[in-house]
């Protein structure tokens, strides 16, 4: 354990004990996070930055630490975040942490607040007069020893979130939008601690897939699973291997000359050479001996729901903007546009309806209520 840039570097279980024992009495504590999702396939927590009163800490979890009395005590705390989701997400990922009290959000506090910039930098430039140095946003945070400049960079990412938080707090309550703010981040909270495991099966179908054959999606699946299995090897992200426009161009020409693809024409990542060029011929090899009967099924069209009133989806959207002009923010931070489609097409009759048209919150839906039963009745 050490002080470096202001902030104090906690690599060994005492150290932390000792963190642990003087933020107990702290009312709220400052969190952020830095991963290593842009240069590793399995992505996960690598730095964990802490602020409350006096106290800014810089946790390296990669150091072998029992982070249990930690963790126990930010599931407990009121934790402010900027930019919640990403951070909770890698948090639940990495330690399966799920946070029990109240998170305060700035980020969303700033877009409620109507304001245009809402990084964290612009806010503690406007709030401050500070310039914070946000060059290290793409380092890779797995790397060790960390330099003085990262550790800088990693605590101003908390060191100014509890003023920032007053400051914001003042303004979300002199404008009557606390109540606002804190649905908010309890719908955020919940999105970012969801479940959200998808089929392995499934996850080839890239953006893109719908439009190709049946033949060319079991070419596409197929290098989908070799470039995965090559990620996995390297613990490197996917499109460090191969790019999704490179893998549906490639599903493509193999399915149209899979013995002459690798003859020319196809330009391929440098990378691509040696034992993992051999496993992509492999990979082409074997899709080219499908059966059709194993070749994925196109996904069945859903059923269109009847359009939206061209007329009454115009009126909704202009009340949606006069309305959010009135209040200074954003129109689609008052509504998204696929949920007043929604209202037009379904017509809800409640306040509940009208919440379960866009998976509005209760503040959006109350605002927007007048405006709708009006234009509903009209």
């Amino acid at each position: 354990m050490k002080d470096t840039a202001d902030s104090l570097y906690v690599d060994t279980d005492s150290g932390l004990l000792g963190l642990v024992s003087r933020l107990e009495e702290a009312p709220e504590i400052a969190l952020d996070t830095e991963a290593d999702s842009l240069h590793h396939y399995f992505e996960k927590v690598c730095l964990i930055q802490l602020s409350a009163g006096e106290e800014d800490a810089i946790v390296d979890p990669l150091c072998g630490l029992d982070l249990a009395p930690l963790l126990a005590l930010l599931a407990r705390k009121p934790l402010i975040l900027h930019g919640a989701d990403y951070d909770l997400r890698m948090l639940r990922l990495t330690f399966g942490f799920l946070p029990e009290g109240e998170v305060f959000d700035t980020m969303l506090a700033a877009r409620l607040l109507g304001y245009e910039e809402i990084g964290l930098a612009s806010l503690v430039e406007r709030f401050f007069g500070v310039t914070l140095n946000k060059g290290g946003q793409r380092s890779d945070w797995s790397r060790r020893p960390l330099s003085d400049a990262q550790l800088r960079y990693a605590g101003d990412d908390t060191r100014y979130l509890p003023p920032l938080a007053a400051r914001l707090r003042e303004a979300l309550e002199g404008l009557g939008r606390t109540d606002w703010h804190r649905e908010a981040c309890h719908s955020m909270v919940r999105q970012a601690c969801r479940d959200g495991t998808q089929q392995r099966d499934e996850k080839w179908r890239i953006k893109g897939s719908t439009h190709l054959t049946r033949r060319e999606m079991n070419f596409l699946r197929a290098l989908f699973l070799w470039r995965d299995a090559e990620a996995r090897r390297a613990d490197r992200p996917p499109f460090h291997v191969f790019g999704n426009e490179q893998l549906l161009d490639l599903a493509v020409r193999a399915a149209s000359d899979p013995e002459g693809v690798f003859r020319g024409g196809t330009r391929l990542p440098r990378n691509c050479r040696g034992r993992r060029l051999q496993a992509l011929k492999e990979a082409v090899r074997k899709a080219a001996g499908q059966p059709e009967s194993e070749w994925p099924e196109r996904r069945k069209r859903r059923d269109r729901p009847p359009s939206a009133p061209a007329g009454l989806l115009k009126a909704l959207r202009a009340e949606c903007d006069r309305l959010a002009d009135d209040l200074g923010i954003a129109s689609s931070t008052l509504a998204p546009r696929s949920a007043l489609t929604n209202i037009a097409r379904d017509r809800p009759g409640s306040l509940e309806e009208i919440m379960k048209c866009g998976t509005l919150m209760r503040w959006q839906a109350s605002l927007l209520e007048p405006g709708i039963r009006r234009l509903l009745t009209k």
